[in-house]
């Protein structure tokens, strides 16, 4: 629902809120865990603001808040937000609704918070909660079916995929926030012509443009979330890549799915954006009537109404080359969450219908995130055709997968007439060569 944090017009006594094109205005206000960086400061809880990030802890101890929103502040000063996330949409708001009155402009706490302020280019991030659990969807049908159809070109979906939000229990250990870099991994390999898998680093390193959907209040082990309700159990969204092992993956998913393949690496943008931010940037659900319709849990007016999301999704690379010639990076492509095939609603239904118990701070990955043209795949196996066709990049370079010193960049962001424009900065990471 839409209320006053949502005004188009408000504008911030923090002048590069103000700016155009940034992507934390007054009306987004994500959250983040922080602390100056190359210092031995307690990490703690902030929040973007334009340039800025507002110190949580000191704006607890300003004098500027006071009620709910003072005991929000209080679970923010920790080095995890698994507190606050756990107190609920009640408190999630009145924190968002006193932040933006304190920081508009005019504001009479504007001396009270002007020391509160940290500009982001002198800060350092950590993963901003404790991800407990991970949950991996495939809830793009372009994705899947262009991937089905590399490996069963004559059965691309199989028979399940259009009834239940297909997914799989990930690795949580592994996921860290962005600025990652990591090994390229090592695993057995089997190539189609050889009679045995042998052991040698990937060759077939890929990325996965993702949606990470952050767990606020949970639920009690037996008691499902109804499709209802769901919603009321997002805390927030940010920028996923769940990095792939092609070649990995390739030898060992059958019988029982991705293993060593996907658990090396994930990283995560530092931002969360919440679902109240999310607001005026909802869309429409709807299923082919062609299609199996959802059965009746998984189905409700509001889902169809509001639960999808506008969220424009983009993947660039940056070679070694490029760094060291001082070039930009390169563009690889472009979609939008709204094409999910399932809603955010109903991966969480459909996830706690069997009893099953989330927990602040678990995390669910959309599955990568590819629109109805090869132009807006969110991976090189599709880019590429399964590396059967080479990727040009603006240096002249070429990919089928990724190089060592490659860093992949994604970007997220709302864009809609009426609103402001709002973003969730960027995720970073950086493949090395192995050992």
């Amino acid at each position: 629902m839409l209320n006053e944090t949502h005004n188009p017009e408000l504008t911030s006594w923090v002048s590069s809120a103000n700016e155009e094109n940034t992507d934390f205005p007054i009306q987004n206000l994500p959250f983040a865990i922080f602390r100056r960086a190359g210092t031995n400061e307690s990490f703690r809880g902030g929040v973007a603001i334009g340039e800025e990030v507002l110190d949580l802890a000191a704006a607890k101890d300003s004098g500027a808040f006071d009620g709910l929103a003072l005991k929000a502040l209080e679970a923010c000063d920790s080095d995890a937000l698994n507190d606050f996330m756990a107190m609920g949409k009640e408190a999630w708001s009145a924190l968002r609704l006193a932040l933006s009155q304190a920081l508009r402009s005019g504001s009479e706490k504007q001396t009270l918070l002007e020391s509160c302020l940290v500009n982001q280019d002198d800060v350092e991030y950590s993963l901003p909660c404790r991800i407990g659990d991970y949950t991996d969807f495939y809830t793009s049908i372009y994705h899947a079916t262009a991937v089905g159809s590399l490996f069963r070109p004559d059965n691309p979906l199989l028979p399940n995929y259009k009834w239940i939000p297909i997914g799989y229990h990930g690795r949580s250990s592994s996921i860290d926030v962005s600025g990652q870099a990591f090994k390229r991994p090592k695993g057995q390999i089997k190539a189609p012509d050889a009679t045995e898998p042998s052991f040698a680093p990937c060759k077939r390193l890929d990325y996965e443009m993702e949606v990470g959907i952050y767990i606020g209040k949970g639920n009690d082990l037996g008691e499902p979330i109804s499709i209802e309700a769901a919603e009321d159990h997002v805390f927030g969204l940010c920028l996923f890549n769940d990095w792939s092992a092609r070649d990995i993956q390739g030898w060992e998913y059958q019988p029982l799915g991705p293993f060593l393949a996907k658990n090396f690496a994930s990283t995560v943008s530092p931002w969360i954006v919440t679902s109240e931010a999310l607001a005026p940037f909802r869309a429409s659900w709807t299923r082919d009537a062609a299609d199996p319709q959802p059965l009746d849990y998984l189905e409700s007016e509001n889902n169809r109404a509001q639960g999808g999301y506008d969220i424009e999704l983009e993947v660039q690379l940056e070679t070694e080359k490029m760094k060291q010639a001082g070039e930009p990076a390169s563009h690889l492509s472009l979609s939008n969450f709204k094409h999910s095939y399932w809603t955010v609603a109903q991966m969480v239904t459909h996830h706690t219908v069997n009893g099953c118990n989330l927990m602040p701070g678990d995390m669910f990955g959309s599955g990568t995130q590819s629109g109805p043209e090869h132009k807006e795949a969110g991976s090189l196996l599709e880019l590429s055709r399964g590396g059967k066709e080479q990727i040009s990049l603006d240096n002249g370079e070429k990919r089928t997968f990724l190089e060592d010193g490659d860093t992949v960049i994604m970007r997220g962001w709302c864009a809609r007439e009426g609103a402001k424009r709002i973003g969730f900065g960027e995720v970073t990471s950086t493949v090395i060569a192995a050992d």
